[in-house]
């Protein structure tokens, strides 16, 4: 977890209309890490192709709960598109888990997708495979290129079900309509 009061952990960045990659256009990025050295976050709108129990069927981790076999994963970002994480609320102890908020934590052990089978893992989740990276000054650089806006997150937006709204829900709480948004970069 990140102390530094310029740091992005645990805020969104927005994807401003500028933003022409089909990776991110539209998206809405959960910020995991963000220093001197990088930065990390997870896409937290963009679904996958897979649901839970394609990846709980990869993995040989039996469950025949239909609701948690349909659970959408997220394409967390192009960056090791084969590694798993589950962000989540509540800590009883993954094998690797990072926390980033005072109730957010970002695991990527196996532990936690066996105890969400077997409903014993947290109550809010979002799995997402690949996460979003940013070597040093990067992000700065494209903040600076208002290629993103930058919001406080929200769990209630975070884990919210209805998938198509969140980066809607995220850019209402910045206080302006999005057409006040320049199509064009720059500086004076």
């Amino acid at each position: 977890m990140n102390a530094d009061s310029n740091s992005l952990v645990n805020q969104y960045l927005l994807a401003t209309p500028s933003i022409q990659d089909p990776l991110f256009a539209s998206s809405l990025v959960y910020m995991c890490e963000h220093s001197n050295e990088g930065s990390m976050g997870m896409v937290i709108n963009h679904l996958s192709e897979q649901n839970l129990g394609d990846i709980l069927q990869q993995l040989e981790i039996d469950c025949d709960d239909p609701e948690i076999l349909q659970v959408p994963v997220f394409i967390g970002g192009p960056v090791k598109l084969q590694q798993g994480f589950v962000l989540h609320e509540d800590y009883p102890d993954w094998d690797r888990s990072m926390q980033v908020d005072d109730n957010l934590y970002l695991t990527s052990s196996k532990d936690i997708l066996q105890a969400i089978a077997h409903k014993r893992g947290p109550e809010r989740y979002l799995v997402l495979l690949g996460f979003s990276g940013w070597s040093a000054n990067q992000l700065e650089q494209e903040l600076q290129d208002n290629a993103w806006l930058t919001a406080k997150s929200s769990n209630d937006i975070t884990f919210n079900a209805n998938i198509d709204d969140k980066w809607q829900m995220a850019f209402d709480t910045l206080g302006f309509h999005l057409d006040k948004l320049s199509p064009h970069t720059g500086n004076a």
